[in-house]
């Protein structure tokens, strides 16, 4: 590689870590601030604060906001070699303003690669006792409000609760239904309440009826107190959806798996964040390429006028995430498309503007 090759991986590498540390510096003296009744009420140790929650904060804080930090330090030092007259320097010197790309994308391919490592390998660990701390010390009891919850455990086994208490770990007006696609109906399990037991990894059911059928005939059984065994925890109930975030890819795969054969209305929810794991880095890519269109021409207003149309893009690019993520949870917007569709329509705004570049 050539020095001015270096020298642009430098200008890039180190514009972009030090506007990392500066903004991560200022986030987190305004959620010490915002969080400082809840650390006086609550009396975490200053160590689970520092090294529970912030340490573990940073790379999460990195790994969500890589892709716009990458592309306000492209804005900003391409907008001074720019303002310096360096970029006309170098295309005068008879250097190709595609040559000049190359070191833009190398760095957005490593800062790619590093984002897709952190989503699914290593914010799922440090996200762990994070949570757990803000569930601890920052967020209020989680209370499940769904009400006529449908699981399918298996192909054959369906369960049903008329609402789930996460805090009790009780299901209330409890049915299971074993159905044989030939055969129809082969048990019913009906209960007045079931109550998950942890410690043993059962279910206790309270004013229970079973009706069996079989060959032979039809078994009813009823009684005060009856203990089962489910492939069902009462997490499976209802879980925040921070939990995911906890999950490796293999994991998440896993889950969403689990999730389909049971009929989750929040598949696609699960499906969209694990599409995004492998979509979301390749905004670090187009939007390194739509800052040097941006800013690699020369003007009169300076670093200031493209920071301030940088800064608006940003939002814009925002916002099309969140309108993609909407049309795929709850639109009839295919996931895949939902989680590509923003890398895509900026990565051709980005083309469109290369080609006006000053060459």
């Amino acid at each position: 590689m050539k020095k001015l090759d270096w020298y642009l991986i430098r200008k890039f590498l180190g514009t972009f870590v030090y506007s990392l540390i500066l903004i991560i510096l200022v986030v987190i003296v305004f959620d010490v601030s915002e969080k400082i009744n809840d650390f006086i009420e609550k009396n975490p140790s200053l160590h689970a604060i520092i090294f529970d929650y912030y340490v573990n904060f940073i790379p999460f804080f990195v790994n969500m906001f890589s892709a716009l930090f990458t592309f306000i330090a492209v804005i900003y030092f391409t907008s001074r070699l720019a303002a310096n007259s360096e970029f006309i320097a170098m295309l005068s010197a008879g250097i190709s303003f595609k040559r000049l790309l190359i070191p833009y994308l190398i760095c957005a391919f490593l800062i790619g690669l590093v984002n897709v490592y952190l989503s699914n390998v290593t914010i799922p660990k440090v996200n762990r006792p994070r949570i757990e701390f803000q569930e601890k010390y920052i967020w209020n009891q989680f209370y499940n409000r769904d009400r006529n919850i449908h699981i399918q455990q298996d192909s054959a086994t369906f369960i049903y609760v008329e609402n789930f208490d996460i805090l009790g770990n009780t299901g209330y007006r409890f049915t299971s239904q074993t159905i044989d696609p030939e055969d129809g109906l082969l048990q019913k399990i009906s209960a007045e309440s079931a109550r998950y037991d942890s410690a043993e990894n059962i279910w206790v059911l309270t004013n229970y009826h079973v009706r069996t059928l079989d060959s032979v005939g039809e078994t009813i059984e009823h009684g005060f107190e009856k203990r089962i065994e489910l492939a069902l925890s009462s997490a499976d109930f209802g879980r925040r959806k921070e939990e995911v975030s906890m999950m490796t890819y293999r994991e998440l795969q896993e889950f969403i798996e689990r999730e389909r054969l049971r009929g989750s209305g929040r598949l696609k929810e699960y499906q969209y964040d694990a599409m995004v794991r492998f979509s979301h880095p390749f905004a670090a890519l187009v939007l390194t390429l739509l800052a040097v269109a941006i800013s690699s021409r020369k003007n009169r207003g300076g670093t200031g006028f493209h920071l301030a149309m940088g800064l608006m893009i940003a939002f814009t690019f925002i916002f099309f995430l969140q309108v993609s993520r909407v049309f795929a949870t709850f639109g009839s917007f295919p996931v895949w498309l939902a989680a590509w569709f923003p890398i895509i329509v900026f990565g051709l705004f980005a083309l469109i503007l290369l080609r006006l570049a000053p060459r």
